[in-house]
């Protein structure tokens, strides 16, 4: 669709904004320090939330609430689906609503906010020691959705904020790696609340699930034999510890709800909506799939959007399966929570490195190297067993990569809806579907890694809460934890070799929108 057709179909589009707007004149000098930062703070819900999810929820249905795998991969799968498709409509609704006295998207991250942290808390609790697998099902996989909603609700016009901050391209590129510097330190205090709250029990039941396994093939019934009462003590210490780790989801679930929001509460004071050039933030009245249409016809957006899937597919496939891999099949449990905390700790270092070599070398360049660096690291973790130090290196490696996929893709998106604008000047303020259908193949992408890890390993023959699982369950876990994974990061590689946003293509978009600002502040100035 041409600009001219937009402008046809959409005659609101480029609706001036109410008069008394205290942020029409152009371009802003510069995003001030405090709203980078509290905008930073305010993509922390969505991470530590999401990769609390994304690191546990796996282990937790499989062999905390002992779910069958079948349905287990229904939950996440479906949940994600849900989740995925419930962002294209907030953000079209997102992009329909009006403005107000706090703007157009903040009053959505704020009133939802509430019913997000509950949903959250509720997505943690057992409600009963022993549940039908019907009802069980159907317990986790509203509260998953609820969830998801809601979360949607809060980061789809977050994301979008990234636009209206002020400042140009420099600027909105120096908050993006605020943004995600705090979103990976989020992923770090997620992970180390929940990973140290719950890892101490798992630790435990691997402890007493040893215990157990060096009892296989003695007598138990012999009276002389010592093994018999060793054994009830070891199971009778599996079920408290069962119990005890249920309690633990929830209590780590509480904390990271209050944190949630706390985050919401510094974003709501620290920013406040800027207009940019090009964008009216107003009530738009194209329709949902003319809207649908004239994204996914620009082409940078296309292959920036299924790089970013693929890429994050593999990071997702990895990350889900990482603590059952540790468990069952590298001999790692005790381990675990800290080899995340490493990992985490990596990534939230190396964001500012990232960021300081992409404007040396260029996004595309910059995310090429990010990720081929996740291949050897999965090579080596998958093929080693049991050596710590060996762990610890390549969990660093995997941070350090980790930290290119959050800030570059991310970094590159407000290029792409800046090169939209340029190209179709007369339809504004669709943002929040570019970044809505974003996010939409984010949590699709995960949505699809921990179904199909959950399928395959339902079909070779994984049992929750067993010890000891067959040569065939050890062998899936290692395929998908690295083969798999390896593949879809050089898809990933391969679809960002056709990206064809460059650094000259990116100053020419900057020229033309510092253009179209001196056009707009002219028009104001001296209106006809």
């Amino acid at each position: 669709m041409t600009a001219t057709e937009c402008k046809t179909t959409n005659t609101t589009c480029a609706a001036t904004t109410a008069p008394g707007d205290g942020h029409r004149k152009g371009i802003a000098p510069g995003i001030p320090l405090y709203r980078k930062l509290c905008y930073a703070v305010g993509g922390m819900p969505y991470q530590m939330t999401g990769n609390a999810k994304g690191f546990f929820m796996q282990i937790f249905l499989l062999d905390v609430v002992q779910m069958a795998p079948f349905y287990v991969s229904f939950i996440l799968f479906l949940g994600r689906a849900w989740d995925a498709v419930t962002d294209p409509i907030v953000g079209y609704i997102v992009s329909k609503s009006g403005r107000t006295r706090i703007g157009k998207l903040i009053p959505w991250i704020v009133f939802t906010t509430p019913f997000g942290v509950l949903a959250y808390i509720m997505l943690w609790f057992t409600p009963q020691d022993v549940m039908s697998p019907a009802g069980s099902f159907a317990w986790y996989f509203i509260w998953c959705c609820l969830f998801d909603t809601f979360m949607s609700c809060y980061h789809v016009p977050y994301s979008s904020l990234n636009m209206f901050l002020g400042g140009d391209q420099r600027d909105r590129d120096s908050a993006t790696g605020y943004r995600m510097g705090m979103e990976v330190f989020a992923t770090l205090a997620g992970a180390a609340i929940q990973g140290q709250i719950v890892g101490v029990y798992h630790a435990k039941r691997a402890h007493h699930c040893s215990l157990l396994n060096n009892t296989d093939g003695l007598d138990l019934n012999s009276s002389s034999s010592s093994v018999g009462p060793a054994l009830l003590n070891a199971t009778a210490h599996l079920t408290d510890t069962l119990q005890n780790t249920r309690r633990a989801y929830v209590v780590a679930a509480v904390i990271l709800g209050l944190l949630y929001f706390l985050c919401c509460v510094v974003l709501f004071l620290g920013v406040k909506e800027q207009l940019a050039p090009l964008s009216k933030l107003d009530r738009i009245q194209m329709p949902y799939l003319t809207g649908m249409k004239m994204v996914w016809k620009h082409t940078p957006y296309v292959w920036l959007v299924f790089g970013f899937l693929f890429s994050s597919l593999a990071f997702q496939m990895a990350q889900g399966n990482l603590a059952l891999f540790c468990t069952h099949a590298a001999g790692m449990a005790k381990y675990f929570q800290h080899l995340v905390l490493i990992l985490l700790s990596a990534a939230t270092l190396a964001i500012p490195v990232w960021q300081a070599i992409l404007v040396r070398v260029g996004k595309k360049t910059t995310i090429f190297i990010g990720l081929f660096m996740y291949i050897p690291a999965l090579v080596v973790i998958a093929t080693v067993k049991s050596n710590l130090v060996i762990f610890i290196l390549m969990c660093i490696l995997s941070g350090a990569s980790l930290a290119a996929l959050y800030l570059l893709p991310w970094s590159m998106l407000p290029d792409v809806v800046d090169d939209f604008k340029v190209k179709n000047p007369s339809c504004s303020d669709l943002e929040p579907m570019f970044y809505s259908c974003y996010v939409f193949f984010n949590k699709f992408g995960g949505g699809m890694a921990i179904g199909i890890s959950t399928l395959a390993l339902h079909f070779a023959g994984y049992k929750p809460g067993v010890c000891k699982h067959p040569q065939v369950v050890i062998t899936t876990l290692q395929v998908l934890f690295a083969p798999v994974p390896i593949c879809l990061i050089v898809v990933g590689m391969v679809l960002f070799h056709f990206y064809p946003i460059n650094e000259k293509r990116r100053q020419e978009i900057k020229r033309a929108l510092e253009q179209a600002a001196d056009n707009r502040m002219k028009d104001e100035d001296y209106p006809l």
